[in-house]
């Protein structure tokens, strides 16, 4: 039982960490003048992905690859069916021009790419150092373009106007805290993971895809679920993508930088078909009705589904 436990205890820290290093830096970001559209797009928008970045780098430095490509698979995965196939089924996700064009486009290429980059079973430094390029020339983009919005301006000033009151020694002890959160969280999560894993005679590949994708993607089912009751989902969809977007470029492409990664065939067979289909599926629903409502929030969640059953 005691694996069980440190898992979701290390999970809990890495969440919680993960909140307060964003309250800190935003705290910091405040108080050196920066906007609140500057602090979203900078700030607001790395830190949401700082768990899944430190389990990833966590379970690289390991040798446990597996985890740290079934992380970002599986949390692209859930985003969008599991995530939007939920919010969905609660109040309409509309859909506007700008998330196809842009936000829809960028996430496909992404993904595309990322499946291109691992084929040969190897993300290498090379291939990390373009990823995490990609990831500056795409917010160097969106600080030019403020009308891109991949994070809704009202939860920043939400959480400016939090942590405006904040000194700069609670804001630095925030984030130190934060920090010291994520990668003792990421550490509890992926050392009992395996555990698990080699106890049941699973793959790290599942536990990855699985209960530590789903894990790290809490945040962002909770706040839709959130957004979803209170009738406002209008930044929902560029909130997913864009996360999509993040978790390839930054999450990946650091993770080579520090080492790079090996990719399974497993994923390459499978996950990666996956995701695409997924996402090329989320395409179609939004053509449909340029909503994403009852029938379409089902549909996606029926994905996530299919691919669980397919997976064990």
């Amino acid at each position: 039982m005691l694996p069980y436990f440190l898992l979701l205890l290390g999970l809990a820290i890495l969440l919680y960490g993960g909140k307060i290093l964003v309250d800190g830096a935003s705290a910091m970001a405040v108080k050196l003048g920066m906007s609140a559209g500057l602090i979203g797009m900078t700030v607001v928008a790395f830190g949401t992905s700082a768990p899944e970045l430190l389990v990833s780098v966590n379970a690289a430095l390991k040798g446990n690859a597996d985890i740290s490509i079934g992380n970002v698979i599986g949390s692209n995965i859930a985003n969008i069916a599991l995530v939007l196939g939920i919010s969905g089924l609660f109040y309409p996700i509309l859909i506007k021009s700008s998330h196809i064009r842009f936000d829809y486009v960028a996430t496909l290429l992404v993904t595309i790419l990322f499946y291109g980059l691992g084929y040969n079973g190897l993300i290498s430094l090379w291939e990390g150092i373009l990823l995490f390029g990609l990831f500056i020339a795409f917010n160097i983009y969106l600080f030019k373009n403020p009308e891109v919005e991949l994070v809704d301006p009202s939860e920043v000033e939400e959480e400016i106007e939090q942590v405006k009151k904040y000194s700069w020694f609670i804001a630095i002890a925030l984030f130190v805290g934060g920090v010291a959160g994520l990668y003792f969280g990421s550490e509890l999560l992926v050392t009992n993971a395996v555990i698990i894993s080699r106890e049941f005679g699973v793959s790290e590949r599942i536990i990855g895809v699985t209960i530590i994708a789903i894990g790290t993607s809490l945040p962002e089912l909770i706040t839709s679920i959130i957004a979803a009751l209170a009738k406002k989902t209008d930044m929902a969809l560029g909130n997913i993508l864009g996360s999509n977007i993040m978790n390839i470029l930054s999450i990946i492409g650091i993770t080579a930088l520090i080492k790079p990664i090996g990719v399974s065939q497993a994923f390459i067979d499978s996950d990666f078909i996956w995701m695409l289909a997924i996402t090329v599926l989320l395409f179609l629903l939004m053509r449909w009705k340029m909503k994403i409502y009852r029938v379409e929030g089902a549909l996606l969640l029926l994905s996530y589904v299919a691919y669980l059953f397919f997976l064990l």
